[in-house]
Parts: structure tokens; sequence; C-alpha cells
């Protein structure tokens, strides 16, 4: 017999994985009133937030602080407080490999060292965003090799994390939750949990659907990111300003959707989540059309960009002879995050060149590329005058954009983030 479901209160949350959605998961968890146990192999994480040290742009160490001082939070590195929760939610890396396939190796490795603590009438969670199959093809198998199955002695699920990083206006318990279960029984449980936690269910019958979900959401962000990169090349072309375009096309009021050129898709999910799919739909001798020729427009995006700053620099003047500031190395606005980053993958382009590049972000003091750690160069009146040209890659809020137009002797804006006409400004 399964366990009954216990109050808040008693209950007791696993998260696995304490990165940009387990940790603010766990912060949710702790608000509603449970008692929260954080487990992540990453020993600088654990350090970090015992200190009350945030690793995230989203998370201000001040919310850390509260976290560790409400006596609900705990952290731990290994993963035998597994046997002293309800539940277990797994919010573990699920990168590509070789940029070709799925690397479910953190997956796997966290389902192996929890299969051993699971207890009677426990709920296990996956969150990482994976192809349809992952929770009951992959996951399950490894979770029962112990003699526990399933449905009967622990329950099973999938809820997808739909976390926007950088976005302040949605709260992640306004996000409509959608989740499933192996079993109807697993499906409850799941309803039991998250419905103490966010405002909106969503139900799915599956986790291939509840998987499959997650992946549309990130294949339509991909597909129409990449073809309106497509349409700005062509403007460029014709000399039609893209921007212009798209503001006049979103007055209408049905039909149209806005999506925005810039330097490239990058991020942990919509540049790779499609490739995720691409992968499953060829074991069903299916080809993902649509996705391959987003995946073709994207990786053009970098050298794309490269040819236009080459065409803006003064007579004289090329990528390899001239100094080059780009500004912003993340993959998008607002976050410190520069995985799968494509201002990062221009910085190194323009560095195998060999030309002078700098960089700026506020929110990245240092990188590393090909062996070298490169720091961000203060921006400055004298830095921006000093460069041939500035390289708007990544919007975030707290720059000085008026400084930026006012000192640099060119820009190009490839996020569209400048809006007033400047004859020394050019926008992608």
């Amino acid at each position: 017999m399964l366990k009954a479901p216990v109050g808040k209160a008693e209950m007791k949350v696993g998260i696995v994985g304490l990165g940009y959605v387990g940790l603010p998961l766990a912060m949710l968890f702790v608000s509603k009133g449970f008692q929260v146990r954080g487990i992540d192999i990453d020993h600088n994480k654990i350090e970090n937030l015992r200190q009350g040290i945030s690793y995230l742009t989203d998370v201000a160490d001040e919310e850390v602080k509260q976290l560790v001082a409400s006596g609900r939070f705990e952290t731990a590195s290994q993963y035998s407080v597994v046997g002293e929760v309800d539940a277990v939610i797994l919010c573990v890396p699920t990168p590509l490999r070789d940029h070709a396939y799925p690397d479910l190796s953190y997956i796997q490795s966290a389902a192996s060292a929890i299969a051993p603590f699971l207890k009677q009438g426990q709920l296990v969670v996956l969150e990482s965003s994976t192809f349809p199959g992952t929770t009951e093809e992959v996951l399950q198998p490894i979770l029962e090799k112990h003699g526990k199955k399933a449905g009967s002695d622990f329950h099973l699920g999938y809820s997808p994390e739909r976390i926007d990083p950088g976005n302040k206006d949605v709260t992640l318990e306004r996000i409509p939750k959608v989740i499933s279960g192996v079993s109807q029984g697993c499906l409850l449980k799941l309803k039991q949990l998250y419905g103490q936690v966010f405002d909106t269910l969503v139900p799915v019958t599956t986790p291939r659907a509840a998987e499959m979900t997650k992946l549309l959401e990130n294949c339509q962000r991909f597909v129409n990111i990449s073809f309106i990169n497509e349409i700005a090349m062509i403007c460029e072309a014709m000399g039609i300003d893209v921007w212009e375009v798209i503001e006049a096309a979103k007055t209408k009021p049905y039909g149209f959707a806005p999506y925005y050129p810039g330097p490239g898709v990058g991020g942990h999910c919509i540049p790779v989540d499609p490739l995720y799919l691409e992968w499953k739909a060829k074991q069903y001798q299916l080809d993902t059309r649509f996705i391959q020729l987003a995946k073709l427009v994207n990786d053009q995006m970098q050298d794309y960009v490269l040819e236009r700053i080459k065409k803006l620099l003064p007579t004289g003047k090329t990528l390899v002879n001239s100094r080059l500031l780009l500004i912003g190395i993340t993959y998008k606005k607002d976050v410190n995050d520069v995985r799968e980053s494509t201002p990062l993958g221009i910085f190194g382009k323009l560095l195998e060149l060999g030309g002078v590049v700098l960089y700026h972000d506020p929110l990245v003091p240092r990188i590393e590329w090909n062996g070298r750690i490169y720091q961000s160069v203060a921006l400055t009146p004298q830095t921006l005058a000093a460069c041939d040209c500035a390289v708007l890659l990544t919007d975030h809020t707290q720059l000085p954009y008026d400084m930026i137009v006012k000192h640099a002797p060119l820009i190009f804006d490839t996020r569209g983030a400048i809006k007033r006409a400047h004859p020394h400004v050019v926008r992608l």
C-alpha cells in the first residue's frame, strides 16, 4: 500500500541539482512552508549557499540568506538524504553530447545514486528538459533496479521546468505547471504536491506528452527566431529596416506573433531541446525538416554578424587590424549564463582571426576561451572612444546606452536596443 499524503508542514522535499531550476524551486517550496533538502555534487554551490551567496542573477544574496535563515532549508552533497524526504525532484542538466545526441549521464547518475535510498510511497519527479520517453524508458528502469516498482512501491512522474531566466515579470508559482505520472496514482500524487505550490496545474495523460510539451514550446521559439533572423538578412540586402517591419506587422490584431532577430539563438534550452526531438524522431525514420533548417540558419548567424561588422568598418580597417569592443557576452539579457552563447562564439571567432578584441559584460567578469582567461573591461567613455566599433550583442537592462551612443564612434546593434536613429548606429 502506498503511504497516505502528509501535510506540507510535515512533508520534506528533496531537490537534486541546485542550478537555475533547482534553487528557485527550493525557494518556492520553502516559502510555501515545506522542509527542503537541496542536494548538489558541486561543493562550491553548497558552500556559497551556506554563506548566503547567490550564484544566479535571478536570485539576490539577501534571498539566499533568507532561505538559509528560514530553518526549513538544508544543503547536502550526499544522496543518502533522499531516504529522509517524501518527494525527490530531479533538476539536473541534459546537454548535448558532441552537438549530436542527448547526454543523459546526469539523469542516469542521479537516478542510480538515489535508487538505493528510495522508500515506500515516495514521489520522484523529473524536471529536466529531455526527449519523449526519457522518464519511462531511461529513468524508471534505473529506479526499479533495487526491486521497487513505479506505481506500486513509489510514485514517478515528469513535470517540465518552464523558467524564463531574466524574466522578472512572471513569478515561478504563476507559471502554469504541466504535470504527468506513469500511472493515475502517480499523477494524483503530483497533483497533491504541486497543487500546494503552483497557482495552476496542467495535467497531461503521460510523461511522454509532458516531455513533448516542453520540446514543442522551445522548438516553436527556435524555428521562429531563426526565421526572423533570415528575414533580417533579406531586409538588410534590400535596404529595409527589419525592426520597423516587425513593429508594423505586430499591429495586426490576430494571426501574427512578433519575434525579434539577434546574433543567434543561445542558451541551454532553445537551441538544444529541438535537437533532442530531432534525435528521437530519427528512431522513427522521421525527418525534422523545420528543425534542420532552423539550425542551419542559426549556425550561420555568427559568421553573418562578422560579415556585417567587416562591411561597417571604416576604409582600411579589417577584422584583423581593428579594435573591437563586444558588449554583452551571455546568451540573453539579464542572465550570467554563457552556455551555448552565440556572443561568446563571436568573441572566439574574432580572437582566432588575431584582431584586438575586448568585451564588457556587467554579469560576467571573466571568461575562459581555449585555455586563456579574459577579463571584462570597464565600460568608460575612454574605452568606447578607443574602439573602432562597439558591437552590442546582449542587451542587458543595466547597460548605459546613452553613454555608449555618445562615446562610441561606430555601433553595430544586433538586438535593436538603441531605439532612436543615430548616424553612427547601425542595427542588425
